[in-house]
């Protein structure tokens, strides 16, 4: 269909006065905007109709996700791990993210949302396989329906919308959450996805965890948009403000958009407003672009502290249910930090391993010199140790 060809064109309607109908939007854009303020729950009257048993869940999982995260970040010190980007105090948006999907769904975390695949039921270990060092991304993707995560900005979210549209064409009700931060949005792969899944109606939500700095650029230098929720109008889908560290919001905000998306009712972008209370890795010094005092601030707002408040509230903060909590999260990290202080057996070999379906002629060629690099490695090692074995044996 041409423009001439749109409902309310004519061929002889002069066009002196403006510009045809045709160029009138699609949609109202009214519906699509975003909440004025972040959508909050708690410490509001909404908090009454929670389920207590949803609250203690996430409550638990937040407790664990903090731990998992000191650990981890311990790891680095240690020389365990050559780095960990945490994602301290951004815990809700991350157990959230895991928590709204089905079994059957797909989560497309970045580098930072460890603790979002960790919470989906992924071996901590493997979750930090990749910042290792070690082998590929360290598990299964399609096993625990879990993209690789992602070190280069915002690549994730095309493969997402990919990944959402095939399961849509054919028929499976499966939903595509990506997960990226607020300076992946500043990237074009994130244009490019949303444009295309609202085009295509994909049911894929896009998370935008904006934790206020693009490592050590703040927001205000990244975009001039009212929030970066206001982004999605420009494609025709609907905006979520919401306070990333309220986690029976965030819960409910994506657990709303999932179920639109598996409806047939295309995309939403949520950005939940965070904090990234530690540095943007152990390779970074925060203090020289933000203050302490902002930092406190913040961890005046901590999702934890919230969460308790509201189950002290209910009489569910018990010392029984406190110290079953602590106690898992202790053990998660106790059989984390033995694990990962063995020392991995890596083979060469697995370079060559996962690339390709069918490897090409070019990875066969480089895996036949790497095998006979090893092969004659192994060769000399050995005739080294049989060579110098009697003149140990002949030393006074």
């Amino acid at each position: 269909m041409t423009v001439l060809e749109q409902p309310g064109s004519s061929r002889n309607k002069s066009s002196l006065a403006g510009p045809p109908p045709a160029w009138r939007p699609r949609v109202d854009p009214a519906p699509l905007l975003p909440d004025e303020e972040p959508y909050r729950i708690l410490g509001t009257d909404a908090a009454a109709r929670l389920d207590s048993g949803l609250l203690t869940r996430l409550y638990a999982q937040l407790v664990r996700g903090r731990r998992y995260n000191a650990q981890a970040t311990a790891l680095t010190r240690q020389g365990r791990l050559a780095v960990y980007p945490s994602s301290t105090g951004q815990e809700a948006c991350e157990v959230a993210a895991a928590l709204a999907l089905e079994e059957r769904d797909w989560l497309f975390p970045s580098y930072r949302d460890t603790l979002a695949a960790v919470a989906r039921g992924l071996d901590p270990v493997q979750a930090l396989t990749l910042l290792r060092g070690d082998w590929h991304c360290g598990y299964d993707p399609h096993e625990h329906r879990i993209a690789p995560l992602c070190t280069p900005l915002a690549t994730q979210l095309p493969h997402a919308v990919g990944l959402a549209h095939a399961a849509r064409l054919k028929g499976d009700e499966v939903v595509a959450l990506a997960m990226v931060g607020d300076g992946g949005t500043s990237e074009g792969d994130f244009h490019e996805a949303l444009n295309f899944a609202e085009l295509w109606q994909a049911p894929v939500v896009f998370l935008v965890q904006n934790n206020g700095f693009a490592i050590s650029v703040p927001l205000a230098k990244q975009t001039a948009a009212p929030s970066l929720a206001h982004k999605a109008v420009g494609y025709g889908m609907p905006g979520r403000l919401v306070d990333g560290n309220d986690a029976p919001a965030m819960h409910e905000v994506l657990g709303e958009a999932v179920q639109r998306a598996r409806r047939g009712g295309g995309p939403t972008l949520v950005e939940a407003v965070t904090y990234r209370i530690e540095a943007h890795t152990n390779a970074d010094d925060a203090t020289r672009y933000r203050t302490d005092a902002e930092v406190e601030t913040w961890r005046a707002h901590d999702p934890i502290a919230l969460l308790e408040h509201e189950l002290a509230g209910r009489g569910l903060l018990t010392d029984e249910f406190v110290a079953t909590t602590r106690e898992s999260a202790e053990q998660l990290a106790a059989d984390l930090r033995e694990r990962m202080n063995a020392d991995p057996v890596l083979n060469p070999m697995d370079l060559f391993t996962h690339v390709f379906a069918e490897q090409t002629g070019q990875l066969r060629a480089q895996a036949a010199q790497l095998r006979a690099e090893l092969e004659a490695e192994a060769a000399g090692h050995t005739e080294d140790t049989a060579g110098t074995a009697p003149a140990e044996e002949a030393r006074p």
